[in-house]
């Protein structure tokens, strides 16, 4: 069996939505190491959209990173307006990880799409 390279840092990215909590984590270049959701992790329905869910979800993935590739150390980024986005941070702070910067990457439109026609009376 070949041996998994050895990895000190990475990067965690927290998609929280309204439904659901997806968490990927990749090292430095991108490529993704171990990932998951609330769904993945066994939470059907309105109770994947939980922090109890995005907590489960988040256990889950830093400790198949930590133990598969002996991960210390991430970049967290979250994005999205979720209840899971402050319950996935606690849980990754939890696990023993050194977070070494938080960036919140959720997309804000700047202008945003075209607005309705003038109300004519």
């Amino acid at each position: 069996m070949a041996k998994k390279k050895q990895i000190d840092t990475g990067k965690i990215f927290i998609s929280a939505t309204f439904n659901n909590t997806l968490i990927t984590i990749t090292d430095d270049a991108g490529d993704t190491l171990s990932w998951g959701s609330a769904g993945s992790v066994g939470f059907k329905g309105t109770r994947k959209s939980t922090p109890y869910a995005a907590t489960s979800a988040v256990d889950k993935v830093v400790k198949e990173a930590r133990e598969g590739f002996g991960l210390k150390e991430a970049e967290v980024y979250i994005k999205g307006p979720g209840i899971g986005r402050d319950a996935a941070l606690r849980a990754i702070r939890a696990a023993g990880l050194k977070i070494s910067m938080i960036a919140d990457v959720t997309p804000i439109p700047h202008n945003g799409p075209r607005a309705k026609k003038k109300r004519r009376v």
